[in-house]
């Protein structure tokens, strides 16, 4: 609407302008050299405006002229860069739908006509991981981290292809840098973080955490740090008690309902008479998830206690999760060595019609400790070969008798205490001789129904007692194929996680420098 009116009062302006100087018609005389031209104002104006636009029309044809050379250029480049972006984008396409020929060929017309271009150079890359040739995209990943504008890029290339040749050295050299020159890359910090706690750096990991804490939400980085503190109280908890057990308030602090972290406070709380504390953060940590680990530290809160007293403890703390099986084998555990079998059978009476593996040997204790019937003894131990599994902490088909604050592909807080998947054809187990060295052990598999020796069943199912298995080298996981993605260039794909894990169980350090 204000252009309109603009436009209506300049044409007015120009018409009452027109028609002033047509109401006060003047002559205009021109004389050179000899010529005398005499013509009127209008004639003159109307004259000068064409010897101006046949000006403009000669020097814009000879500016044409001039500037063919470049314009031809320009339209040249033009016409090749929309090629080459046809081409490219094409070839991520081809590569999204794995069609390996077309990705080569529209990455081979990409080159020739941009090689300069970062997507050029990226669309080679994914060629090449497309179709195996490793040392190629590794060339053209150097060429990325070789530039700045595309140094982020391209340290993440190499670094994924350093995972996936087992080069664990260079993969950590690569997300230092890239974390080093940007830090609000995630994915830098969080693989600098899972190294750092890999190799059992707590105290790196945690200073690295700090730095991170704007780009985390509040309650991940709670308990991030909370498990950081657990683990590095762990390492230290037979060497400096004092500094365990600030490591072990804090993150009982941060992360309440942390088993580990609960029960580690709960015991150096206990050891030094703070009774009242410890129980409080026990029990606070059992009502969140019940824990046989949470109810050892009440069993042996006070050392000396008559067996019946520790009863009474356990009793009030089945009474918070009434309905739960970890509170009746607690309970069923005191009540043998107190010799109250009444109240030990009474406690496992609910679990005896589809008992577990705990369910059936405490039912074997029970039988031999009250009636000395070795029978029954027998017969329940047998049910236990066939009988459901128990909780265990579980991550990434492996299984470990003790919590863990890594997993072996280096994921913080990976490990969650629940049955073990069904089906499994083979179970990694992650055990340890002591806390000060955990090492990743791979178990025998064993057909359902086979019997076991007397020596593996009639062990008690207590969380101090750890059995060692022998490794199984048949177990190595084979490398499954490279499907990169478009969305993330150098993705290893759904299937490179299980190519990545025993090389992170295998590396140096590992899981033997975790809680060193």
């Amino acid at each position: 609407m204000i252009r309109i009116v603009l436009f209506l009062i300049i044409v007015g302006t120009l018409a009452v302008g027109v028609a002033w100087l047509a109401d006060r018609p003047g002559d205009v005389v021109v004389i050179w050299q000899g010529l005398r031209i005499e013509t009127s104002l209008m004639v003159l104006g109307g004259a000068v405006l064409i010897a101006m636009a046949v000006i403009a029309l000669i020097w814009s044809i000879l500016r044409t002229i001039l500037r063919s050379p470049f314009m031809l250029r320009s339209h040249l480049r033009r016409r090749r860069g929309e090629r080459a972006y046809q081409a490219i984008s094409r070839g991520l396409i081809a590569v999204g739908a794995g069609d390996l020929a077309a990705a080569r060929k529209h990455g081979a017309d990409a080159k020739r006509m941009a090689p300069a271009e970062p997507l050029a150079l990226l669309l080679s890359a994914q060629a090449a991981q497309l179709g195996g040739d490793r040392a190629a995209a590794d060339s053209v990943f150097r060429d990325l981290a070789s530039r700045a504008d595309t140094k982020a890029l391209g340290l993440r290339g190499l670094f994924i292809e350093a995972q996936r040749r087992g080069d664990h050295t260079s993969a950590h050299a690569f997300a230092e840098e890239a974390a080093r020159d940007n830090p609000s890359l995630s994915w830098a910090g969080k693989a600098v973080l899972e190294f750092r706690c890999l190799t059992g750096d707590w105290g790196g990991a945690l200073a690295l955490l700090e730095g991170q804490k704007p780009a985390l939400d509040k309650e991940t980085y709670r308990r991030q740090r909370a498990v950081l503190l657990t683990a590095r109280a762990l390492a230290i908890e037979d060497t400096d008690r004092d500094s365990a057990k600030a490591y072990a308030l804090e993150a009982v602090k941060l992360a309440p309902t942390l088993v580990p972290a609960a029960a580690l406070a709960g015991r150096v709380l206990a050891e030094g008479g703070e009774l009242r504390k410890a129980s409080r953060v026990v029990n606070k940590a059992w009502e969140a998830q019940p824990h046989p680990d949470l109810a050892d530290v009440l069993v042996n809160l006070r050392f000396g206690d008559a067996a019946r007293d520790r009863l009474k403890r356990i009793e009030a703390l089945a009474k918070k999760a009434p309905e739960h099986i970890e509170g009746a084998l607690a309970m069923a555990r005191v009540a043998l060595d107190a010799q109250e079998f009444a109240k030990a059978r009474a406690a496992l009476a609910p679990y005896l019609a589809a008992p577990t593996k705990r369910v059936a040997l405490l039912m074997a204790e029970l039988e031999r400790a009250e009636r000395n019937d070795e029978g029954r003894a027998r017969e329940w131990i047998a049910r236990a070969l066939n009988a459901a599994p128990d909780p265990t902490w579980t991550v990434e088909g492996h299984t470990s008798d003790r919590w863990l604050p890594v997993s072996p592909s280096g994921r913080i807080d990976a490990f969650e205490w629940r049955v073990p998947v069904h089906g499994i054809v083979s179970a990694r187990v992650i055990e340890a001789e002591a806390p000060a060295a955990p090492v990743a052990i791979a178990a025998e598999p064993k057909p359902e129904g086979t019997a076991a020796a007397p020596a593996e069943v009639l062990a008690p199912q207590r969380a101090s007692e750890r059995t060692r298995a022998k490794p199984d080298s048949k177990l190595e996981p084979k490398p499954g194929p490279i499907i990169p993605l478009v969305v993330v260039p150098d993705d290893p794909g759904p299937e490179a996680i299980e190519e990545s894990d025993a090389p992170l169980a295998r590396q140096s350090g590992g899981w033997r420098k975790i809680f060193g």
